[in-house]
């Protein structure tokens, strides 16, 4: 299984930027410990805080990955053009946030891109990228859908 993570704008500064809303880890740190916690998946990840390159790498990954895991960061809020990527391509994209973004300014509210994506997770730190590779992965058959 691949999956490939893109990071949006400002991203690249996670253990930098808010600690006290985005946590005091760079998300590399959290990489390794993703790849080492699902070593069956191959992930590949890019950040970028180009709206064009983002729109460039869903094209690029959409039709031959298994899945792609969204942070598009600001971009969340405001492109209709990630949105369409997203639409375009055959590979699930889960939108993820760090930060609950419903607890935050009302501009974080509406997300443009939710309503082209298999959900939406939101709020639970770093883990939030966890959660969206289980929301990828196919059902057990063992377990529902979700889990149940």
């Amino acid at each position: 299984m691949n999956i490939q993570i893109i990071n949006g704008p400002n991203l690249n500064l996670l253990g930098k930027r808010e600690p006290d809303v985005y946590g005091a880890d760079s998300f590399e740190s959290y990489y390794s410990s993703l790849q080492e916690q699902y070593p069956d998946i191959s992930f590949d990840y890019f950040q970028s805080n180009i709206e064009g390159e983002i729109i460039d790498k869903i094209h690029a990954t959409g039709f031959v990955y298994d899945g792609i895991i969204l942070n598009a960061g600001g971009y969340t809020h405001t492109s209709v053009a990630i949105h369409d990527a997203i639409k375009s391509v055959t590979a699930p994209v889960v939108e993820v946030h760090i930060s609950n973004v419903y607890a935050r300014e009302s501009f974080r509210h509406q997300s443009m891109l939710a309503p082209a994506c298999k959900g939406v997770i939101a709020g639970f730190g770093m883990d939030s990228y966890r959660l969206a590779v289980e929301a990828i992965l196919p059902p057990s058959p063992l377990k529902g859908e979700f889990g149940q």
